[in-house]
């Protein structure tokens, strides 16, 4: 296993760097192809939401792979390398299965203990499976992440150490205007409206359904996926172009689009917020923002954006169940090794038990040709006694040669197996070699 991950997070940079940075969906496909279609990396997965843009790639040289991703990364989202550099972190092999597994289990999310990062991270080797970038390790990895996450979530208090990322924005909300960040309590009876109709847009919209508000609109390009949403809470839809006039209506903003630019600009919160006697509030989730920073300063609105949700988690405290979801991670990162280098001596015992029916079937064919009048049945049985004989002598040392391959320095009993027995180096790459859709030939 030669994994790396190159990356930067909210933890290694700030807010305005990180979304200059944000990786629209359209540009993972061809990132991903630059990845597997260069050396040094084969395999490759890209993990991008509001707080993270990492690369995950299987490489088989630490240093060209380390340059090579920070410049498809640098090139793709559209910040000079020189500039993102100071900013990205890289873990490798053991380290790297650590993070991912960390991110999984919410502990290196903005929120710690959020849940949505498996959906995320589902959905980035999804798509890392429909641009056949994918191979046996990474499939392996995600999927184990992903049960790593679920297994933290079930088995320890985790999720009380934190909420999603839209529960957490709107107490922010919630507390400027009342003692308590409660939620139902300040959300009820006001007029919302939520811009984009994604999978972030749809929690914010459950959340405040849920919450009581009198009135939800959905606003969003695509009018059938804002019905689709807005049918599904018995809300409202509209278009973008109405979203001047809603503004003016409601009481409550939550805007997550994938557009580039600036969905609110500073004039028009300031034309809704004209002549109001209450407050309106906004949070805003998306990366690049959709609400102009300058919204911060706009009399009679109240701004909550991923720079303050970042700065109040920065104070939140930590849940007991941190320490456990830590030693949960690190039992899954050891198991995880232990398999992959177990893995690797796989080929190598195939391509032994392969080479030895040829021997038996060998030996077999000049037994025929020296005793030309066995009939079926003693062939048969001559037959199966040997391979029995063979069997029972490769047994031992290859469940053997399996279990301390598990171990560190694992892989060197593998070369030691095709040393003594004289393996055919391409008879075991064939072996090894794994399709993209990450099964062994």
């Amino acid at each position: 296993m030669s994994l790396l991950v190159v990356g930067l997070s909210h933890r290694s940079a700030p807010v305005s760097v990180l979304e200059r940075a944000a990786l629209a969906p359209t540009a993972r496909g061809p990132l991903l192809a630059d990845v597997v279609g260069a050396e040094p990396a084969t395999e490759a997965a890209v993990l991008s939401t509001c707080n993270r843009i990492e690369l995950y790639a299987d490489v088989d040289k630490f240093h060209a792979g380390v340059a090579e991703l920070s410049t498809l990364l640098a090139l793709h989202s559209g910040v000079a390398l020189e500039e993102l550099t100071p900013y990205l972190y890289v873990h490798y092999e053991d380290r790297a299965v650590h993070h991912l597994f960390s991110v999984a289990c919410g502990l290196d999310s903005m929120v710690v203990g959020e849940g949505q990062i498996l959906g995320q991270i589902k959905d980035a080797l999804a798509v890392a499976q429909e641009q056949h970038s994918a191979g046996k390790l990474l499939n392996d990895l995600f999927q184990q992440a992903l049960r790593v996450g679920k297994r933290a979530h079930s088995e320890t208090g985790i999720d009380k150490a934190g909420q999603s990322l839209v529960t957490f924005g709107l107490e922010q909300l919630a507390v400027a205007e009342a003692e308590a960040p409660d939620v139902e309590r300040w959300a009820k009876d006001k007029r919302a409206l939520v811009i984009g109709a994604g999978s972030m847009s749809a929690l914010a919209a459950t959340t405040l359904w849920r919450a009581g508000v009198t009135e939800l609109v959905i606003a969003n390009r695509t009018l059938e996926r804002a019905d689709r949403l807005a049918a599904s809470l018995g809300g409202r839809a509209t278009t973008i172009t109405d979203v001047p006039r809603e503004l003016a209506a409601a009481d409550v903003v939550v805007s997550c689009t994938g557009a580039t630019g600036l969905v609110l600009s500073a004039a028009v919160v300031e034309a809704a917020v004209a002549g109001r006697t209450s407050p309106l509030a906004l949070l805003d989730l998306a990366m690049p923002r959709d609400v102009d920073a300058v919204v911060h300063r706009v009399e009679g609105a109240r701004l909550v954006d991923i720079e303050s949700l970042a700065e109040a988690a920065a104070d939140a405290p930590m849940a007991a169940d941190v320490d456990a979801v830590r030693g949960i991670v690190g039992d899954e990162v050891a198991a995880f090794g232990a398999a992959q280098r177990a893995a690797t001596i796989t080929p190598t015992v195939i391509a032994l038990r392969t080479m030895a029916s040829d021997v038996v079937a060998g030996e077999m064919a000049r037994l025929e040709g020296r005793l030309p009048g066995l009939d079926e049945r003693e062939r048969a049985e001559i037959t199966q006694t040997v391979r029995r004989v063979v069997d029972k002598l490769l047994h031992a040392p290859t469940v053997r040669v399996k279990q301390l391959a598990g171990e560190p320095g694992g892989a060197s009993y593998a070369d030691a197996l095709r040393e003594l027995f004289d393996l055919d180096p391409q008879t075991v790459a064939a072996v090894s070699k794994p399709n993209r859709s990450g099964h062994e030939n």
